[in-house]
């Protein structure tokens, strides 16, 4: 199974640009969130559970300690030589621009640290952190801002408890295009309310700004969430395996040629799944990606 035959994956993008594999790993800076420390809210996104999608990051706030051990375990496993340390944990931005700077600097001592992925939140990205960003990038490192949309539904962002609106990210995209920043965009498929095919309408939305990558998931419940106490009183629908492809199939299918895919599903920890079981298969999701756009495209010859 060749993915790249209908995706740019950013495996690809990465391994053409430096001539190696790159291999992203998490950092854990200790940051919290405005709907986390009451600025905004308290309790978080409904269907938050950070320890259920980054479970081996730990020495949280040490950020050196946790780079080395990760480069040991992701070399063995992958053979990559060269890193990009993804700051995943909460909202990434969401502190003063010298913190900041004192973060990804230290991320960025280490030689075999090529660049910054940096996770965060629409309304977290005030201009002087993106000019900080951009300053990163201007000295030839590898930046991804990643801003967790999740979707383009206001509806679907109050019901879980998100804290920000598509305004917010439409304005904090246009901003950060202006200075040429790189953007990724993660969407959620399935939320509370939404069919699956509702994710077609936030990706076509968000193409229509011009990011320039995307990272796509299926709803996790996982335990430790008030999704999960939803889920257990049968009130969350469960999207199936089918309805998933489906979706993300035609969801390449419409994707501008430039875009990159930064991840076309996501198995998160089966020790916090609660459901869809099936999104622990990872393998099997993407092989069935695989053969549904190989169908069509042997419909369209």
């Amino acid at each position: 199974m060749d993915m790249t035959r209908f995706v740019n994956t950013f495996g690809r993008y990465l391994r053409a640009k430096y001539g190696e594999k790159v291999h992203k790993i998490s950092v854990n800076a200790s940051f919290t969130c405005p709907n986390r420390d009451g600025t905004k809210g308290i309790g978080g996104c409904t269907f938050c559970n950070n320890a259920s999608f980054s479970p081996d990051t730990t020495n949280a706030g040490d950020i050196t300690a946790q780079i080395q051990s990760a480069k040991v375990k992701v070399s063995k496993r992958t053979g990559a030589g060269k890193f990009i340390a993804y700051f995943q944990s909460y909202s990434n931005t969401y502190g003063s621009v010298e913190d900041l700077r004192r973060y990804y600097d230290e991320a960025l001592s280490d030689s075999d640290v090529i660049g910054l992925a940096v996770g965060t939140r629409p309304d977290c990205v005030p201009d002087p952190v993106l000019a900080l960003l951009k300053e990163y990038q201007d000295k030839g490192y590898e930046v991804w801002l990643e801003l967790g949309l999740q979707s383009t539904f206001d509806s679907s962002l109050i019901a879980v408890n998100r804290g920000h609106g598509f305004a917010e990210y439409e304005d904090a995209v246009k901003r950060a295009k202006a200075i040429g920043l790189k953007l990724c965009t993660h969407l959620i498929m399935g939320l509370p309310g939404e069919k699956p095919e509702d994710t077609l309408v936030s990706f076509d939305r968000v193409i229509n700004l011009g990011v320039d990558a995307i990272k796509v998931h299926p709803l996790h419940i996982v335990k430790g969430t008030q999704l999960a106490r939803d889920w257990k009183q049968g009130n969350v629908r469960e999207m199936t395996m089918e309805e998933y492809t489906d979706v993300m199939a035609e969801v390449i299918r419409r994707a501008p040629e430039h875009l990159l895919f930064h991840r076309l599903t996501g198995s998160g920890e089966r020790q916090y799944l609660l459901s869809p079981e099936w999104a622990m298969k990872k393998w099997d999701i993407l092989g069935l990606i695989y053969r549904k756009l190989e169908a069509n495209c042997l419909i369209s010859n």
